[in-house]
């Protein structure tokens, strides 16, 4: 079996690499390589080219315009990448008989209330991103394609720059530190993401009525405020000397950014961990092995 992997950079496109070999070949496509070969989804005559070259069995989308606040600004560029070139890539795999992959958000939803999102509630965006995001999932779900659908939230992964790192690094400069405690949901790692997915598509080519839409997320949940806080206890009891002696909780309005944030971020993972039995670790248990890979 071929895999094509698309954003093999990012944070999840990293750890797939690792929890799709067991799959079969896979093919890892950044923006562009020497050989010709293309998975920028700016360019997406070249990114379907790639596709129809490779004919792989399996194409698992990692890769998205993710920059919320400036999608403020840059709408067209980034319906072209969530929306457009996600829509040409559905309707390839339809013609192929393709299984696709994709990750969607939690910002399809309006964030109002405070109980976890289910896959059918109505969605209601409330930013650009997130428009966008909806609108890659309802073209994937009108071409017909068979697909997974996996909407995850507050992405972290050992390696790049992520929240419990900016926490950390302020925390060696500053004595005080204000953090929002109204924004709640469950920071999940890549590494989670990645090898969930590998089961959950292993499953599904076995069984394609499993072909559908599904929350992804790491268990239990939590503000930024009380992430930060976990973060920042994790680092002293790992012997990390810092400045900070108030973590103060903030009210989202405090902090006005260009795109609203969902205030609920919470995802119910009932129909994941049901259908594919699977249990999902909680949330500290995956920031606590992070930050023993980054510090020791």
């Amino acid at each position: 079996m071929k895999v094509l992997l698309l954003g093999s950079e990012g944070q999840v496109g990293w750890e797939l690499q690792r929890s799709l070999a067991p799959l079969g070949e896979v093919v890892a496509l950044g923006r562009r390589r020497d050989d010709g070969l293309c998975g920028d989804l700016s360019r997406p005559d070249e990114l379907i080219a790639s596709v129809r070259c490779l004919m792989p069995d399996v194409i698992v989308n990692a890769a998205a315009y993710t920059a919320v606040d400036k999608a403020e600004s840059e709408p067209e560029l980034a319906r072209a990448i969530n929306a457009e070139a996600v829509r040409r890539l559905a309707v390839e795999a339809a013609v192929s008989r393709t299984w696709l992959l994709h990750y969607s958000t939690d910002y399809v939803f309006d964030g109002s209330g405070d109980r976890p999102w289910r896959e059918d509630d109505a969605t209601a965006p409330i930013s650009v991103y997130g428009s966008t995001k909806l609108a890659g999932e309802e073209a994937i779900r009108a071409s017909g394609c068979r697909h997974l659908i996996l909407r995850t939230s507050w992405v972290y992964a050992a390696r790049g720059g992520n929240f419990a790192r900016t926490m950390l690094r302020l925390a060696a400069e500053r004595d005080r530190l204000t953090v929002i405690d109204d924004q709640v949901g469950a920071p999940t790692g890549a590494e989670l993401i990645a090898d969930v997915s590998a089961h959950a598509l292993r499953s599904a080519l076995r069984e394609p009525g499993l072909s559908g839409t599904y929350h992804l997320a790491a268990a239990g949940e939590t503000s930024w405020h009380g992430y930060a806080r976990f973060v920042i206890d994790e680092a002293c009891a790992l012997g990390l000397a810092l400045k900070v002696t108030d973590i103060a909780p903030i009210p989202t309005t405090d902090y006005p950014t260009p795109a609203r944030r969902p205030l609920n971020s919470r995802l119910d993972t009932s129909r994941l961990r049901e259908r594919f039995g699977l249990a999902l670790p909680d949330w500290q248990a995956g920031v606590r092995r992070m930050l023993r890979e980054v510090l020791q």
